[in-house]
């Protein structure tokens, strides 16, 4: 993925236009009246609900259930396929699930110039969200990034404060509890990253058996002191707790520990690593609420609601043309450019994800993992 693609995705300029009116939203014919839409729950859900349902719930009268499995939409999908009952109607996922769910069937193919908005200038949306389209049945919404937060007030570490992604596997300079994510993504990426792979060379490294053990060693320096977590809202609230004293989760997680809650925890951009999350439909819906969820997409990844969603959370609009409308939290009245992964400041190190790699060795590195995690 282009840098310059996600710098422009996450820009920050002048304050927020007008929202959409009745008039503006195309009527929904032959659409069913209640839908299910599946994120990932917490400030992240709370933005969507903010930004997308209740706008739209308000224009159509269309009951919205809210479910937050996101994290385990890939299995949870196959198994409804296999039952022939898919009861969701929009799922959010990340990049490589997208791609991994388009490969099996079990995601509907999105012609993004029919099926969806173009910019407010007439810019066709396969444009306006250009090299961000990484799946034929993928929408995008947002770039965020994955990092650490960590405690500013650890006694132990005698005024010291982590300043590069190294201090998560440092403890002796920085004892305590961390929080990581119970699955491979990332935390294979950093370990190599920390025992000194070279940034471009990670991939590499990680489809050979050796450096899957490499990998995996590193993480058992530190594997008695973590805490693993399933849900983005967990390291957040260990943190807050004083639970842990660094951990991962997305950022926009931790600027609602920070800024929202005003709780002692700092970020640690150094390393952070970009992705990308979205919405796709699943096959096995009937027409009527294959319907809906195309018109709720549509709505949902317009200019103008993208842009809203960066009133509640720091994640970066997918579409370009969504930057300028990002303005200020819609509480807190502060501006939200400088909180985004992206900006200059922020992603001076980063660490591209590399979506393909994962979507093709995922279910391999899920067994070896949880394995790893079992002994």
């Amino acid at each position: 993925m282009k840098m310059k693609t996600l710098l422009m995705a996450a820009a920050a300029s002048v304050a927020f236009t007008v929202p959409v009116t009745s008039e503006e939203l195309e009527p929904c014919d032959n659409c069913a009246d209640e839908m299910t839409i599946v994120s990932w729950g917490g400030a992240y859900s709370n933005s969507q609900i903010k930004a997308y349902s209740e706008p739209y719930s308000a224009l159509t009268g269309v009951k919205i259930v809210n479910d937050e499995s996101s994290n385990e939409a890939v299995a949870k999908l196959r198994a409804m396929n296999e039952a022939g009952n898919v009861t969701w109607d929009v799922v959010d996922v990340v990049a490589s699930d997208a791609i991994r769910l388009c490969d099996e069937g079990l995601a509907e193919v999105i012609d993004p110039d029919s099926d969806l908005a173009a910019a407010p200038d007439g810019t066709p949306a396969s444009e306006d969200f250009g090299d961000l389209l990484v799946s034929e049945c993928f929408i995008p919404q947002i770039v965020y990034s994955t990092t650490f937060g960590y405690r500013s007030d650890v006694a132990e570490w005698n005024g010291k404060e982590p300043t590069d992604i190294c201090a998560v596997f440092d403890l002796e300079n920085f004892p305590g509890k961390r929080s990581l994510e119970k699955r491979p993504i990332n935390n294979l990426e950093w370990a190599l990253l920390c025992d000194g792979v070279a940034k471009d060379d990670v991939y590499n490294v990680l489809e050979t058996e050796e450096g899957v053990a490499q990998a995996l060693a590193k993480l058992a320096t530190i594997k008695d002191q973590v805490v693993w977590w399933s849900a983005g809202a967990e390291t957040p609230q260990l943190l807050a707790d004083g639970e842990v004293v660094m951990g991962s989760t997305y950022n926009g997680r931790l600027f609602s520990v920070i800024e929202e809650q005003d709780q002692p925890v700092k970020m640690l951009w150094d390393a952070q690593v970009f992705d990308l999350d979205g919405w796709i439909i699943p096959t096995g819906l009937s027409e009527e609420r294959l319907n809906r969820a195309k018109h709720y997409v549509k709505f949902a990844t317009d200019t103008q609601r993208l842009a809203d969603q960066a009133k509640y959370i720091s994640y970066g609009p997918a579409r370009q043309s969504s930057a300028p409308l990002v303005g200020k939290h819609a509480e807190l009245g502060i501006e939200m450019g400088p909180h985004m992964p992206t900006d200059p400041a922020n992603a001076k190190n980063t660490f591209l994800y590399n979506y393909e790699w994962w979507a093709d060795n995922r279910d391999d590195l899920d067994a070896k993992f949880q394995a790893w995690l079992a002994q």
